[in-house]
């Protein structure tokens, strides 16, 4: 099979991705995370952009040199066009759209969106390929969706958040315990050594396919002072618990999400993706419903969870296989839809 090595770029929020791919196989994915956000309890929009600016030209050429490549040897550039913070796509777009015009090469652009759930055909040792048409379900900082995957380009939202995004509800919630940024990994580390069932919290109602998380975030607050009012000491003393009762809700929630949505298509086939779908809580449910359910699932490896390039690559392969090429006027998207 002849080489087509293609360059992929992500620049969405704040980790600068670069990857190289090869009829599906990654041969490399470099990803520079910024820790400068920690001391802010979140990311902050023009440092993201300014550590985008310092970061891209070493990662890129990192990728290039792990992947034993010469950038001439290129057939095209990938990027992310959106949807994510406008300075920040706005540093991967222009790096982009000046390489393949140096290199005189096709420019291809990507929703991030939609790469988390084609990151699923990113060829790999023991990985399952899902087979059209699936349920995705893309769980994110910034994103909450159930989508129908008909084809690669043929996608539709069933169902979606109508404020916050399930990442936020987990990182927020471990901002009212006292965690560090980002704490949703936190979050499922305690949540692994406590009782789920400790302290229930309220599922929010919203339509069967869509989801709400603002109110879920206020309960935790509310019962955290509550508490601690009581007793000073009642977050340090039951962290564990705490954070396995805020796990288990919101893993149920999304499963009663998904169960709707396969119920309501009768599709079984349900793959995942973005950066919530590293949570072990939601990883095993999905594994207990195939048991229960009969379900087909596809999880994601942990270095194609949250955001990365190789996502990018493959769509980007995907799209230069099938001539969808970009023109040069292109611009980066902040909402970009499907």
């Amino acid at each position: 099979m002849q080489n087509c090595y293609i360059l992929g770029i992500e620049s969405s929020c704040d980790d600068t991705a670069a990857a190289v791919i090869n009829n599906g196989h990654i041969l490399s994915n470099v990803v520079a995370t910024q820790k400068i956000h920690e001391e802010y309890g979140g990311v902050v929009p023009e440092l993201a952009s300014r550590a985008h600016q310092q970061n891209i030209v070493p990662v890129v050429t990192q990728a290039l040199r792990k992947a034993n490549i010469d950038k001439k040897d290129l057939k095209a550039i990938a990027f992310t066009r959106g949807p994510g913070l406008m300075g920040s796509l706005l540093v991967g777009t222009s790096f982009a759209k000046s390489l393949a015009m140096g290199l005189n090469i096709p420019l291809i652009d990507v929703n991030h969106m939609q790469a988390h759930i084609l990151a699923h055909f990113i060829k790999e040792k023991d990985q399952n390929i899902p087979v059209f048409p699936f349920l995705a379900m893309t769980i994110s900082g910034g994103h909450t969706q159930i989508v129908l995957v008909d084809d690669y380009f043929e996608m539709k939202v069933l169902g979606e958040t109508i404020d916050d995004a399930v990442g936020e509800a987990f990182d927020k919630s471990a901002k009212i315990l006292g965690l560090p940024y980002p704490g949703g990994p936190l979050i499922d580390k305690y949540a692994q050594e406590g009782n789920p069932h400790a302290f229930p919290f309220t599922k929010p109602k919203v339509g069967p396919l869509d989801f709400s998380f603002s109110g879920l975030k206020t309960a935790v607050l509310y019962f955290i002072e509550k508490e601690t009012a009581k007793n000073p000491e009642f977050i340090k003393e039951n962290m564990a618990d705490i954070c396995a009762s805020i796990q288990f809700t919101i893993v149920d929630y999304l499963m009663d999400k998904l169960k709707n949505a396969s119920k309501q298509t009768g599709i079984k086939r349900i793959a995942i993706g973005g950066g919530v779908s590293a949570n072990s809580g939601i990883r095993k449910a999905l594994k207990d419903a195939e048991k229960e359910l009969g379900w087909e699932t596809f999880i994601p490896k942990f270095e194609y969870c949250t955001d990365n390039a190789a996502m990018i690559a493959i769509v980007g392969e995907l799209k230069y296989k099938n001539n969808y090429i970009a023109e040069q006027d292109i611009s980066a998207v902040a909402r970009l839809k499907f």
